[in-house]
């Protein structure tokens, strides 16, 4: 058996004091426990915390897994009874799994119905997330809970006398195994986009390319994250907003508008939010000043713009050696940063090419030395053609008349 939740949690990140949801998964008779924060604690939240947990375990409970009445898997409690009219994708993604839901009598009646989930996201809590964990993302934080997890393993909860890593040793061959399909957890619409270039998704507001304007686009919405398609082509992908009627921009979704508008560029509300992120940074501040007093304050900013979609085909840190190297030159041309860049990316060494074996075929990367050792000999004979030079001694006159 096992036991859901949330809990509130209390994050700084990118310097900014931000409520999270901490999701945790916990197998009653080891007490392993699997964790994982996210941005909201919605359906999907819900849904991707339930896919990693599994996914670290290595399989399914048998038994009843236990659930407060949470609006991503129940619609309606029906009266005090254990009845519940359960959220449609909900019914399909336990029934994918093979989940046997278990759902707790609403408020202090079923307090103790799945205390051990609650008591351990109270430990977890007092002793990873106190201190505030400072992190620039999620990922970040959601890598060190990962560890913190493993390291689990090794505790013993109260006076039980093995750990909890042995306690699962002998749970895990006991759990079902893991369909084979993965289950699609996101949720898709199909916002159009506006004047602005910009989709509202859940009161958010979040940019795309301008040559999507008018046009209606697929959206794939996660909890961390939400991707946007134009057809099968994926043409942006954004980290997902926490606070509502909040908007995210990408500079480099502007670029082809602002090329023919320069002047818009210095007031550009994407452009303050790269400089946030650290994609705009001082140097290509510095470069800039230096372009506007070569060129003037229209050519100087347009040649800016195509050194910001030299970014498209070139990787960020060579375009930043790129405008070091041109900002110390005094070369001011989109040009003269793509010859710096290309440069600094010829000057990095390569990989060391794997070894040729003796008879491997062209184009294949044979497998390593260490590998090929540990493979048993090939008694196989070698190949051979006799029975096609049969064919050859065939006179014309001993051939079938068709």
């Amino acid at each position: 058996e096992a036991e859901v939740d949330f809990g509130d949690v209390t994050v700084k990140l990118a310097g900014e004091l931000v409520t999270c949801y901490l999701f945790a998964f916990r197998l009653s008779y080891s007490g392993k426990a699997v964790h994982r924060i996210f941005a909201s604690a919605g359906q999907e939240a819900f849904f991707e915390g339930h896919v990693h947990a599994l996914n670290v375990l290595g399989g399914v409970p048998t038994g009843k897994v236990r659930y407060d009445n949470l609006r991503a898997a129940v619609a309606q409690v029906l009266g005090l009874s254990r009845r519940r009219v359960e959220a449609e994708r909900w019914t399909a993604f336990r029934s994918h799994y093979g989940l046997e839901a278990f759902y707790c009598q609403p408020g202090i009646r079923g307090a103790h119905e799945k205390g051990g989930v609650e008591g351990q996201i109270g430990w977890f809590r007092r002793d990873h997330l106190v201190p505030v964990p400072e992190v620039d993302t999620l990922a970040e934080l959601n890598a060190m809970i990962d560890r913190w997890d493993q390291e689990d393993d090794a505790r013993r909860i109260r006076s039980r006398p093995r750990t909890i890593g042995e306690y699962f040793a002998a749970e895990q061959p006991l759990l079902a195994p893991l369909p084979e399909e993965p289950f699609e957890t996101g949720r898709l619409s199909t916002p159009r986009v506006d004047r602005y270039s910009q989709i509202c998704v859940r009161m958010n507001r979040y940019s795309v390319p301008v040559r999507l304007i008018g046009r209606t686009v697929r959206v794939m919405l996660h909890a961390s994250e939400l991707v946007v398609y134009d057809g099968r082509e994926e043409v942006a992908r954004h980290e997902r907003l926490i606070a509502r009627g909040a908007t995210r921009l990408e500079l480099d979704h502007y670029l082809e508008a602002l090329i023919r508008k320069p002047g818009a560029l210095p007031g550009a509300t994407a452009l303050d939010q790269a400089r946030a992120a650290g994609r705009f940074t001082p140097i290509h501040d510095a470069w800039w000043q230096a372009a506007v007093k070569a060129h003037g304050e229209r050519e100087g900013t347009r040649a800016l713009i195509e050194v910001l979609l030299l970014s498209r085909h070139l990787p960020h840190e060579h375009l930043i050696t790129g405008l070091a190297a041109a900002l110390k030159s005094g070369a001011l041309t989109a040009d003269a940063v793509a010859l710096e860049a290309r440069k600094a990316a010829d000057a990095e060494p390569e990989e060391p090419a794997q070894p040729v074996v003796p008879g491997s075929p062209p184009g294949i990367t044979p497998l390593p030395a260490a590998v090929r050792a540990r493979l048993p000999p090939d008694k196989r004979p070698l190949p051979s053609v006799a029975h096609y030079d049969q064919l050859l001694r065939l006179h014309r006159s001993d051939r079938p008349t068709p």
